[in-house]
């Protein structure tokens, strides 16, 4: 393990001497003009982020199942579907950011243990709950054993026609968690890697990525290789390599990040050229190998360019999405995407239509009332008691560690935010 620096715990500031003297996590509140605002432990406006991204992931469902499938509308509305690529990159910086302060000496690195444990528990309860009830009261899902086993061990995108209704969604939860589950052997590589050469390191993976589609698999009917992991390594690549700006002197990358109007055009550029003929067809129907990877590839610029400015930039405050209001709608936006699918079939009963007739406004509204009161139930009775009780259990056994996500080793909070 790395010894931690004692410049780190004494509070420098901006100094670029020594490995450990890069960042300080002191310095966004010091008034310094180049402090980085992502060194702070929590991040209002990630969590605001957040909220956006689930919401977008809910506007391109109600899209589809309103009947915007063709045409300018179904090309915009179907491509809000690139808000997964923010909510990977959002895991990649957050899960990342440890990595790469202990990798400068600003912090220990994160214990193994610790991070599995918090990453069950954070997923797990909300996710079980969910998939139980819809399972059983949902009345097109109809599972037999085999979609039962897939949907609880969240293996859905491994196992042939087991991405069920109601549940289709968690496709990218599949995925999410099996990046979970290879972070810490990504950790350990890095640490073998000089800290000037880590950032190369996950660019060149992640443009390795994109032959992930090349390679010739053998997978029976119902099974789609461009739904796991390796296919998506590019999104969750932005939000690492915004993790390793965050702990490193200020350079171009970031004062590129600070201008907020340009990131804002990258963002809506690469957003067009993802919504066009060359990165598919219109809805949610799969393209060819070449239209794929432009969407991918321009889902990991947008995901970039919409976190970067937040972290990378000079000042925590954000007026919209660090609001109060947004940053509830963040903590519960892991319930209403577990949720949001369930909610938008009972809207439709609802307002006595079918699916694909239209109605978009009223039903995105519903939906979003519908799904954000199942996740706030979700997170008060379910979430948030859940994380408290590792919490407790930690403190109980005197072994409270730092968040993973945290560039200091400061103990956890005794409260899960």
């Amino acid at each position: 393990m790395r010894p931690v620096s004692s410049a780190r715990s004494s509070g420098t500031l901006g100094g670029v001497s020594g490995v450990a003297d890069e960042v300080s996590p002191r310095a966004t509140e010091s008034g310094d003009p180049d402090a980085v605002a992502g060194t702070r432990s929590f991040l209002p406006a990630v969590e605001g982020m957040r909220a956006c991204a689930a919401i977008g992931v809910v506007i391109t469902h109600v899209g589809f199942q309103t009947g915007h499938t063709t045409w300018s509308t179904g090309r915009l509305l179907g491509r809000f579907d690139l808000a997964v690529a923010v909510f990977f990159a959002l895991s990649g910086f957050l899960l990342w950011r440890g990595h790469a302060a202990a990798a400068r000496g600003l912090r220990h690195t994160p214990p193994t243990a610790h991070y599995l444990r918090s990453r069950l528990v954070r997923i797990m309860p909300g996710y079980l709950v969910a998939v139980v009830l819809i399972l059983l009261l949902f009345p097109e899902s109809d599972p037999d054993l085999t979609v039962w086993l897939a949907n609880l061990t969240l293996t859905q995108i491994y196992v042939p026609l087991t991405l069920t209704s109601g549940l289709t969604q968690m496709w990218s939860l599949s995925v999410e968690v099996s990046f979970y589950l290879a972070l810490p052997f990504l950790a350990l590589l890095a640490r073998r890697l000089p800290v000037r050469a880590r950032i190369p390191a996950i660019v060149a993976v992640a443009l390795a990525s994109f032959a992930w589609g090349l390679i010739p698999f053998s997978v029976p009917f119902g099974v789609n290789p461009l739904t796991w992991p390796p296919a998506f390594f590019s999104w969750f690549a932005a939000g690492m390599v915004i993790a390793e700006l965050t702990v490193t002197p200020v350079g171009w990358a970031h004062r590129l990040a600070r201008r907020r109007v340009l990131m804002a055009v990258v963002a809506l550029t690469a957003f067009g050229l993802a919504a066009s003929p060359l990165a598919g067809p219109a809805g949610l129907a799969p393209g060819t190998l070449g239209q794929f990877l432009i969407k991918v590839s321009m889902g990991a610029v947008v995901a970039g360019a919409l976190l970067a400015p937040l972290v990378l930039g000079t000042g925590t405050r954000h007026r919209i999405l660090g609001s109060t209001v947004m940053v509830t709608l963040g903590r519960w936006s892991y319930g209403l995407f577990v949720w949001h699918l369930a909610a938008l079939a009972m809207v439709f009963p609802m307002i006595g239509e079918f699916p694909f007739n239209g109605h978009m406004p009223v039903v995105l509204t519903l939906t979003l009332v519908i799904g954000f009161a199942l996740a706030a139930v979700s997170y008060a009775l379910v979430e948030s008691p859940c994380r408290n009780a590792l919490r407790r259990w930690e403190m109980a056994r005197r072994d409270v560690p730092p968040l993973d996500s945290s560039v200091t080793d400061a103990a956890e909070p005794a409260v899960a935010r």
